[in-house]
């Protein structure tokens, strides 16, 4: 009952229900990392609005067909979190942001930058899939990348995805080096800290200019996509990275 376009980033509920609209991520988010996201479509026949969360489960561990819905059924069981949004921050339009903190909490904001607690308790012990369920007046979202601050920079998405994916593929992907793969920034914009690791330091230059990668993911890059994470033109041998194993 959902349609994924725009390189998985755009998820579309049937107007024909109000329920059966689960999606998540296909890589584990860290703590405190904010995922952004747009309202994009809603509709005013059904009541309650789009929920947020995280789980434990992985999604390729999941049996299908899914559940209807977030909440109740996934957060009576273990390793699921969810709440719902209010309906007046889900309007068309809407912006906003979600993430879990150290202590194990919810929270969302939106565009006034106002911080709203949703729930407490997730366990972070084990990774965490981010989950959104697009419910009820919640028809369409679009995701607007993520971002994580640090001491020195603050740690962004992919802006934009130009390569096509197709409609089987998980909203978020961090193998497909997707719109929630991080990318690390300076005030300056130059790259700090590998896209894909995100633990080594940069020291590959790309042929389109961005230097963004480091010498071991260089070659995983070339081999399985061949095109830069950042600007999806194609790659040749990366420079001072060697032909890929």
């Amino acid at each position: 009952m959902v349609h994924l376009s725009q390189g998985c980033r755009h998820a579309k509920r049937s107007n024909s229900t109000f329920r059966n609209g689960l999606v998540f991520s296909s890589r584990p988010v860290r703590v405190q990392e904010r995922i952004r996201l747009r309202v994009v479509e809603d509709v005013a026949n059904w009541h309650g609005a789009m929920r947020l969360g995280f789980t434990n489960v992985p999604p390729e561990d999941r049996s299908h067909p899914l559940p209807c819905m977030a909440v109740p059924i996934l957060t009576d069981t273990p390793g699921h979190w969810a709440a719902p949004v209010h309906e007046a921050y889900c309007q068309a339009g809407s912006e906003l942001e979600f993430w879990v903190s150290h202590s194990g909490r919810v929270y969302f904001s939106n565009h006034s930058g106002c911080r709203h607690e949703l729930l407490r308790g997730v366990d972070l012990s084990r990774p965490l899939w981010a989950m959104i369920d697009i419910y009820g007046q919640t028809c369409a979202i679009v995701l607007l990348g993520s971002k994580k601050k640090a001491r020195f920079y603050t740690k962004r998405s992919c802006k934009s995805l130009t390569s096509p994916m197709s409609d089987t593929d998980s909203l978020i992907s961090d193998d497909s080096i997707s719109c929630l793969n991080l990318e690390v920034t300076t005030d300056g914009g130059e790259q700090m800290t590998c896209v894909v690791c995100m633990s080594q330091e940069v020291n590959v230059s790309l042929h389109c200019g961005h230097r963004c990668l480091c010498r071991t993911c260089a070659g995983r890059v070339f081999k399985q996509f061949g095109t830069c994470p950042l600007c999806r033109k194609s790659m040749r041998w990366p420079l001072g990275a060697g032909p890929p194993r």
